[in-house]
């Protein structure tokens, strides 16, 4: 399923811009343009079109996505809606601490790519996602899981990896993904740490209406017997 690929993009575009960005010096502030400053919004996010609910702590900071220019168009009537692959979507966008940690979710609802997911989609669709990752980081030590959320099923994938050029930046990757009733959804981390990992993995969601615990339970990596 090329769609996973898309996915992938997006995912790296987050991480390795992350991953890459120098920290302030000590007792240095780092300064943003007026235009850029906004008040702190909860890191937490409710997308009713799709159907899902995700929660992180409270100091966890929400990161708001770069505005997109709109381009003029001499003849709009000629320009076809996005479809496909370009349905794609980041929805969320959070991270925590220094070396930062950042949990990012993308979603693809399936009135926009013009078709539905069944459950023997699911392995390629989160696989892809996860795959990407090679062309920015060393991925080490990559397992596959599966569990259930209710009537969801979800795929997941933990790995180890360091942002290529940078051997000494230790990352833990993580990624789950599920199919809704109106789109796919993947959860994508890169924790730098283990806090910042449970704090990924212990977040509340809901999904379809139906709201659980933790997105990650602790049996995620246990073989069914």
């Amino acid at each position: 399923m090329k769609v996973v690929l898309y996915v992938s993009l997006f995912f790296l575009g987050y991480m390795a811009a992350f991953a890459q960005a120098p920290a302030p010096a000590a007792g240095q502030l780092k300064m943003f343009p007026p235009s850029v400053l906004v008040a702190a919004q909860p890191a937490q996010i409710e997308n009713s079109d799709i159907g899902f609910n995700y929660s992180l702590p409270t100091d966890w900071e929400f990161v708001t996505p770069p505005q997109t220019p709109k381009a003029t168009v001499p003849f709009p009537d000629a320009v076809t809606a996005k479809k496909g692959n370009a349905c794609v979507e980041v929805v969320f966008t959070a991270k925590h601490g220094t070396p930062v940690s950042v949990v990012v979710v993308a979603a693809l609802p399936f009135a926009c790519y013009g078709q539905t997911m069944t459950p023997g989609d699911l392995q390629n669709f989160g696989a892809g996602a996860a795959e990407g990752l090679k062309q920015t980081f060393e991925v080490t030590e990559p397992v596959e899981g599966n569990y259930t959320l209710g009537r969801h099923a979800v795929w997941i994938e933990r790995a180890k990896g360091t942002p290529k050029g940078h051997p000494n930046d230790a990352f833990t990757f993580e990624t789950a993904c599920t199919i809704l009733a109106k789109g796919a959804v993947c959860w994508m981390t890169m924790a730098a740490d283990a806090a910042s990992l449970q704090a990924f993995e212990r977040a509340p969601v809901a999904l379809d209406g139906e709201s659980y615990a933790e997105l990650v339970p602790a049996n995620a990596f246990i073989p069914n017997p």
